[in-house]
């Protein structure tokens, strides 16, 4: 199981990468695992401020779909087009090609409630 250390993880299944005032944002290897062949990555919240807990987006895989909620609050500024024709870079590649959108954070504060790797790993049973 892949967790990099200097990711920080919710409990829903997101990862983030924080640059500054700026957040990449994607699924962990573990919620790939899960869900299986995505097939499609649905985001139309491009330009939309969006809270904390929000949905922001959608993935689908072949035998599901299931909601992407936002980490911290803050504005989508940008979607990994990539994953319109290929989203099996999630499966793939989950912290790397396979991220999903990238945000403008609004409040930094909250970035101390995301879990840190061992944090995360406990919540997936590692």
């Amino acid at each position: 199981m892949n967790i990099p250390a200097d990711l920080k993880y919710t409990k829903e299944h997101e990862w983030v990468k924080i640059e500054g005032e700026t957040a990449i944002i994607g699924i962990t290897d573990f919620a790939q695992g899960e869900l299986g062949d995505i097939v499609y990555v649905d985001v139309d919240t491009l330009d939309d401020t969006l809270e904390h807990d929000e949905v922001f987006g959608s993935v689908e895989a072949v035998k599901t779909v299931s909601d992407l909620f936002m980490p911290l609050s803050g504005e989508v500024i940008e979607f990994n087009e990539a994953l319109e024709d290929a989203p099996e870079l999630v499966n793939t590649d989950p912290y790397g090609e396979g991220w999903m959108i990238k945000i403008k954070i609004s409040d930094t504060s909250q970035i101390e409630n995301l879990l840190d790797a061992d944090a995360y790993k406990e919540v997936i049973g590692g």
